[in-house]
């Protein structure tokens, strides 16, 4: 791990000097907090897993060495930059080029989906320093024999978390395979799930972790606490999350009993909800963790065993149906919200005689906790809580040859329905899933009701 202070001078780099002047230029005065971590590490040749979210300078973090290394005279890909999304990509590529004002006859090419290929083809039929593109055009590419990426030295995932949630991980590691073993890999994540931590393992050579704030931070997560009747507790619940009314969050009790009554008591009560205990089948686990990360019902009502490698980016609220027996698991289960420098709200519910539970979490933490009774909360709002996204199932998976890039192509095609409207996509074997935002769900339906996937028509349905 390193830290660097930020405000620190381009100049102290040893970039050359008409490197310095363009980013003088450029209004490039000193360096954003992620380029002063990450920019020694990448310059001295280092692989790095950076945490940065967008609009933290991180382009530049990546770029500015790329750069440094090209070598213009050599018209095979030298730098390849995988990006989530074709806006992303074209925001990367615009930027790479004004930094590449001060050399001659640096060759920069977009590749992505949802744009003819031909045009593509053909630029690259006359070389291309740096490739910026979507991992399902890139593939494509690569599968046609129209790109090369054997002089490739750098490598960057962009928003690596991003494009692992979109279903992009088998095309990634294609790409990547497809790329010298020699070569400097740079992860940009704005988290670090696990599966971040697979790919780096197999991808990269001792990676530099640099972050710019911690992916958890116990004092962003506010815990508020509530006591009630045991009996009370399932309405005390439904009030909390009528109250707070986040997009997402996972309430936590400690048996399977307890997760099956909640759920149904929720769902009663116009909470949009599922369970998730150990007397599931694997597949139906599965199913509910793709629909709960697509956001697509409100509320994962779990045991603990049942939500062990649950991993999400952006949970805003963790619920406490019951207090564990442990205060280790209380903070692990808290420890699911308040990430990536976001603030996090942890609420339990407890009955008198769990107060022994609270005097022991309070001692583990070092902290005194207040509480509420819960009679004294009042709600303004009684509407239902419905999640924001829609899940679309479609018939089809990897052994069809479905790719992530095939189903967000033939929602966004005609441009009736922009890519910010698309949210995580899922291909597994025989099965597919799509989170749309609820608004254009019934015209997303529709569309690939009535189009065609690979040129071929497949069932889809609402989940």
């Amino acid at each position: 791990m390193t830290n660097a202070s930020s405000g620190l001078s381009f100049s102290k780099l040893g970039l050359p000097t008409a490197q310095l002047d363009n980013l003088n230029n450029l209004g490039y005065q000193q360096m954003t907090p992620i380029q002063a971590q990450a920019l020694p590490v990448v310059l001295a040749g280092n692989d790095i897993i950076a945490q940065a979210k967008t609009g933290s300078g991180k382009t530049a973090a990546f770029a500015l060495p790329l750069l440094n290394k090209v070598n213009q005279r050599e018209f095979g890909t030298q730098g390849i930059i995988l990006c989530p999304t074709r806006e992303l990509s074209s925001q990367v590529a615009t930027e790479i080029r004004k930094l590449a004002r001060h050399i001659n006859n640096i060759k920069v090419v977009t590749l992505c989906g949802g744009q003819p290929i031909g045009p593509q083809i053909g630029s690259l039929e006359h070389g291309a320093h740096i490739v910026v593109g979507t991992p399902g055009r890139i593939e494509d590419h690569l599968r046609k024999k129209t790109l090369k990426l054997t002089q490739v030295n750098t490598l960057v995932l962009d928003e690596a978390d991003r494009m692992l949630d979109m279903g992009f991980i088998e095309a990634m590691e294609y790409i990547i395979s497809h790329t010298p073993e020699q070569r400097q890999s740079l992860f940009f994540s704005a988290t670090y799930p696990s599966d971040i931590a697979k790919l780096s393992k197999q991808f990269q050579q001792n990676p530099i972790t640099v972050k710019v704030e911690s992916l958890h931070d116990e004092s962003a997560i506010n815990q508020e606490f509530y006591i009630c009747d045991k009996s009370q507790k399932m309405e005390a619940i439904t009030i909390l999350l009528k109250l707070y009314r986040p997009n997402t969050a996972v309430v936590f009790c400690n048996t399977k009993h307890m997760v099956k009554n909640t759920n149904s008591f929720l769902n009663e009560h116009g909470i949009s909800s599922k369970a998730l205990h150990g007397d599931m089948e694997q597949r139906d686990r599965d199913q509910t963790l793709i629909q709960f990360k697509q956001q697509s019902f409100c509320v994962l009502v779990a045991t603990d065993v049942a939500a062990r490698g649950l991993d999400i980016a952006d949970l805003p609220a963790v619920i406490n149906m019951e207090l564990p027996f442990d205060p280790e698991v209380y903070v692990h289960r808290i420890g699911r919200t308040g990430r990536a420098g976001k603030e996090g709200l942890a609420i339990s519910v407890f009955s008198q005689n769990e107060r022994k539970k609270l005097d022991e979490i309070s001692n583990y933490q070092n902290r005194k906790f207040d509480y509420e009774a819960i009679e004294r909360l009042t709600i303004n709002d009684y509407s239902p809580l419905i999640a924001p996204n829609v899940c679309l199932c479609i018939a089809a998976g990897r052994k069809h040859k479905m790719r992530p890039g095939d189903i967000l192509g033939a929602l966004t095609k005609n441009t009736t329905i922009d890519a910010k409207a698309v949210g995580k996509i899922d291909v597994l074997d025989f099965i597919s899933y799509v989170s749309v935002s609820r608004p254009v769900a019934d015209k997303a339906l529709s569309q690939l009701l009535d189009g065609k996937i690979k040129g071929r028509k497949f069932k889809v349905r609402k989940v």
